[in-house]
């Protein structure tokens, strides 16, 4: 077993830039609906108010998810996978950890808002 298998240092490396911009956006909230910094979805960019929820949303979000994946990724020094399939993995769990965190947010903007 190589202790700096794929699976462990994929998502290592990238779970703590998640959770780094999640502590930057919950600390530096972007004030105004912006098209360059923020959570900006169609959904999120409505209201100010849905705006602001999103922005406190997402940051914790990402935090979450961020520290999960980090965590998961420990997996990879217990398995024994070829390189190839560690990539994969690898990969597999960012591109989950992206998909999981904007349905949730915007599944929590449409339960807030949308019920209006």
């Amino acid at each position: 077993m190589e202790f700096l298998s794929q699976l462990l240092l994929i998502p290592a490396l990238a779970a703590p830039i998640f959770i780094g911009m999640g502590i930057i956006s919950k600390t530096f909230p972007p004030k105004h609906i912006n098209s360059v910094y923020g959570y900006r979805t169609s959904r999120s960019m409505k209201s100010q108010e849905r705006w602001n929820f999103a922005q406190t949303y997402s940051a914790n979000e990402m935090i979450k998810l961020g520290s999960l994946v980090l965590l998961t990724s420990l997996f990879g020094l217990a398995l024994n996978l070829s390189e190839e399939l560690e990539i994969a993995l690898g990969f597999g769990l960012m591109i989950a950890m992206v998909v999981v965190f904007v349905i949730r947010t915007e599944k929590a903007i449409q339960n807030k808002f949308e019920k209006e």
